[in-house]
Formats: structure tokens, sequence, C-alpha cells
């Protein structure tokens, strides 16, 4: 399964690049894929490609594209320097009108709104405030930000994965999400922060998969509500 880059006209005007993966059948339904701080990289496009193989459509908006166009970087200091500083200058606002964008683009495309969002890291609380704000159902990972929101409420069936020894979201984090959103289903996993990221040492493949499932059936029985 491969996939293809597109253009997004933007809600506030220009165009960003994103991520395209089609399945070869018609889709079970559409999901907007929000990166983390490394950019739409190979591991976010191996994602959208997996979603696809499982039947779904999926798009990856390059949020950093905003900044400068293609931007990628590696896992390591430099690439986790380079990326908090692209989330600090872009903010929320912005990546959650590519996110609306995309919504919009996929829900055209399949000619119904079943469009679900699934973030990763930084993409995890663009997924929680894609619930919050802009009422799409989402499932969010390791989204070590969405502490600082739990003043908002979801709109839309949301689920959150957490792992238990991620050293960038202690326990207490977590435990915090649970109390101040009891109608969240929230999930922890024997694992550390990108678990999901397969082929990397952080990748958990039993942990991501049962994730994975658990993402899928709550976007599922969300839009057959």
């Amino acid at each position: 399964m491969s996939g293809e880059r597109i253009e997004l006209q933007a809600i506030d005007g220009g165009r960003i690049g994103a991520w395209l993966a089609r399945p070869t059948a018609t889709p079970r339904g559409a999901l907007v894929i929000a990166q983390e701080i490394f950019g739409v990289n190979a591991h976010i496009r191996s994602v959208c490609e997996d979603f696809a193989a499982r039947g779904y459509l999926a798009l990856a908006p390059a949020f950093f594209d905003r900044l400068e166009s293609g931007l990628e970087l590696d896992y390591d200091e430099a690439g986790t320097t380079r990326g908090r500083a692209c989330v600090a200058e872009l903010g929320m606002d912005r990546p959650l009108r590519d996110v609306r964008a995309a919504a919009d683009w996929l829900s055209a495309e399949l000619g119904q709104p079943k469009v679900g969002v699934i973030g990763y890291c930084w993409g995890g609380a663009v997924a929680f405030l894609a619930a919050t704000r802009l009422g799409l159902p989402a499932a969010s990972y390791y989204g070590r930000l969405i502490v600082d929101y739990l003043h908002e409420r979801p709109q839309a069936p949301l689920l959150c994965h957490f792992g238990e020894r991620d050293p960038l979201i202690p326990a207490e984090w977590v435990t915090r999400i649970e109390a101040a959103l009891p109608q969240v289903p929230v999930h922890r996993y024997p694992a550390g922060h990108g678990f999901n990221r397969l082929g990397h040492p952080d990748g958990d493949p039993a942990c991501a998969e049962l994730a994975r499932r658990r993402s899928l059936d709550g976007l599922e029985q969300a839009w057959s509500a």
C-alpha cells in the first residue's frame, strides 16, 4: 500500500502539503492523522499506509508546511529541539484549522461524514482539541499537552492512550486527565512514549496493535451512533 503527497487549501489561505493513502476497496471511513513533533515523516506516512491497508482513507496534513515546506526531523536531540520550537511557533489554532481542512476534504472525497482524527505525541493533543473544539471523534496517543486543556470538554467521542513507562508524561498527569474527564476512556499500556512508532526503539508492537484496535473500534462506534 503506497501513498501520495497532495495539497490542501488551508482555511485561512494558502496551501499545505498532506500525505494521502487510499485503501484498495471502498473506504470504511476516513482518518485525519495528526503528526508528532517530527513532521510528516516516514513513520507518519507508514501510519497512513497501514490504516489504508485496514480499509481506511488516511490523510496526514503537514502542519509544519506553514513554517517550512516538507520539513521532516530526525528522532534525536536536534530534531526534538527544532520540533518543539516549531510547535511553540505554530500554537494550536493553526494546526486545528488544518485538521478541519483535512476533515472537510476527506468528507467530500467519501461523500459522507465518517471522519475521525488520530494523533500522536503533539498530534495527540491536536486530536484531543479536535474533539473539544471541532466536534470530531478522536483517538489521542501520549498527548502530553492535554494537561493544559483539561478545562475543555469533548464535543464528540474521544479516547486516550498512554504508556506507563513514558518519561515525558508522569503517571500523575494521566490520573489528572482521568479525574477531569471521567467520561473519556483512558487506556494505559506497559510501554514508553512513542510505543506506536514501530521500527524504532520505543515501538511496542503488542501495545500498538491493542491501541489501534481500540481506536478504530471507538471511531466505528462514533460513526454508527
